[in-house]
């Protein structure tokens, strides 16, 4: 099947390996003495950039993670009727259609060209994205403690509350870390279309063939997402890597 796919969409690996030598034209280009000493002092315009980028991040997370989660428990089956279930998911499926590109071009007609435009694109693809990975999460949740607990006559809002997100608590932190780490590698392809941040000094340099310019800005997204991935490695190891040992830990004590 991926031999005769590859074969519909023209993947050639000759084409490939035939194109390599215009990437050395483009790294012989970045790397010239003259180019890089001059390209340096771009770093604070870079810096200012990566800035904004993670406030476009970091609002569309937050913001997409407080309107997903409660639609993510309308969408779990295990906590409601296919009457309440079927169509938020049916909605949450038309949100994700639309890739994070597309809804930042519908935003920047709407709002104008700027960070605000990237901001509602960040927000609705977060929504579309992060809700279907927390309802599959609460449709994992043991079914034992919810049905104890409902048994003894608690409403829906109380189950959720002490059961639901106790459960799921671990896979939902991670699926936020895991979006904001996204959201700000995906606000650096925004630019393309005039949604602010990062993005639109890289895609702007390409335009022009300043690739030195461009790499320097590039440079600056990789250390950010490197720093970001190592406070994620933090934060799972404190909130829940340990928290799982722990919890064998004493599973092992109380039997013996």
């Amino acid at each position: 099947m991926v031999i005769i796919a590859s074969y519909n969409v023209d993947a050639n690996p000759v084409d490939l390996a035939e194109g390599l030598p215009n990437l050395s034209v483009i790294i012989s280009e970045i790397f010239v003495a003259e180019s890089i000493i001059e390209d340096l002092k771009y770093i604070p315009t870079a810096l200012w950039a990566m800035f904004e980028t993670l406030q476009m991040a970091f609002i569309g997370t937050v913001i997409g993670i407080a309107i997903g989660l409660p639609l993510s428990m309308l969408a779990a089956r295990n906590l409601n009727s296919k009457f309440v279930y079927a169509p938020t998911r049916a909605l949450l499926a038309i949100i994700r259609t639309f890739p994070s590109i597309l809804w930042a071009l519908l935003f920047v007609i709407m709002v104008g060209l700027g960070p605000y435009a990237g901001v509602l694109a960040i927000v609705m693809y977060t929504i579309g994205f992060v809700t279907k990975l927390q309802y599959e999460s609460i449709e994992t949740i043991d079914s034992d403690p919810m049905d104890a607990v409902s048994s003894i006559g608690v409403s829906k809002f109380q189950l959720i509350r002490y059961v639901v997100l106790p459960e799921s608590a671990s896979h939902l932190l991670g699926q936020i870390l895991y979006m904001f780490d996204y959201n700000v590698r995906q606000t650096s392809i925004l630019g393309i279309v005039g949604a602010g941040g990062i993005g639109f000094f890289i895609i702007n340099y390409i335009k022009f063939f300043e690739y030195g310019k461009a790499a320097i800005f590039m440079l600056i997204v990789l250390i950010t997402v490197l720093i970001i991935d190592w406070f994620s490695v933090k934060i799972r190891d404190k909130y829940i890597v340990k928290s799982q040992h722990g919890m064998e830990i004493r599973t092992k004590e109380s039997r013996s």
